[in-house]
């Protein structure tokens, strides 16, 4: 932690860093998007289940099999357990995922007409859908920004910047969303993912080449 850097910033003093950090953000990371592969609401929540304690490019690599092989909820809801698991073996816990896959498609088929909601509501009350990967369909397949996603990299991120204290990623999504203006929300998710990825590692931090250095109360630069 560097002298003379205000570790804990208030009020309208957090709200003007806040917006600092995304205009440098954004500008560091003009093509940050979300990296699933995915064409329609359905394949990007196949995607977000699976991306689970596995990285995207491996995702990448699975998916066009898996949606080739189960193009809906309602093929999805009659798949075979061991079929599936066979597809998405290399995406690690591929029992688990398999499972909750199928169920995710029984839940569609059953109580949404085999359709992907567009409600925070809805979403989360399908298997394996928490608000984090209901804040990835709901931001991207549907442009509603409902909540910031806080995945790990926004979660140390947050931490390092002085945007929140918590470790909880729904305390932290509570910390983040009034700092920013509420159309920002899914890209400021992408623009720290994007810089947690290739800037910010959580053992090794770049800030020597960190467009934050100079205003991040974490930086060794």
């Amino acid at each position: 932690m560097r002298s003379g850097v205000i570790k804990v910033k208030r009020g309208e003093q957090l709200k003007a860093h806040a917006l600092e950090v995304l205009s440098r953000l954004r500008a560091a990371h003009p093509d940050a998007h979300c990296e699933l592969a995915y064409e329609t609401p359905l394949q990007l929540l196949m995607a977000t289940i699976l991306s689970a304690q596995c990285t995207d490019k491996r995702v990448n690599m699975v998916t066009p099999i898996l949606f080739r092989t189960y193009p809906n909820a309602y093929a999805l809801a009659d798949a075979r357990q061991d079929q599936l698991e066979q597809i998405i073996r290399s995406t690690g816990f591929f029992r688990n995922k398999a499972k909750s896959l199928i169920a995710l498609g029984k839940a569609l088929v059953e109580k949404q007409d085999g359709e992907v909601p567009c409600s925070m509501e809805d979403l989360v009350k399908l298997p394996g859908v928490g608000r984090k990967t209901a804040n990835v369909i709901l931001g991207n397949a549907f442009n509603r920004n409902e909540g910031v996603v806080v995945d790990t990299h926004v979660g140390r991120l947050s931490i390092r910047l002085g945007l929140s204290k918590q470790n909880d990623p729904v305390k932290i999504e509570q910390d983040l969303m009034p700092l920013f203006p509420r159309q920002d929300w899914t890209t400021l998710g992408h623009v720290l993912i994007f810089h947690g990825r290739r800037v910010c590692d959580a053992k090794a931090p770049k800030c020597d080449i960190c467009s934050l250095n100079e205003i991040c109360p974490s930086s060794t630069a």
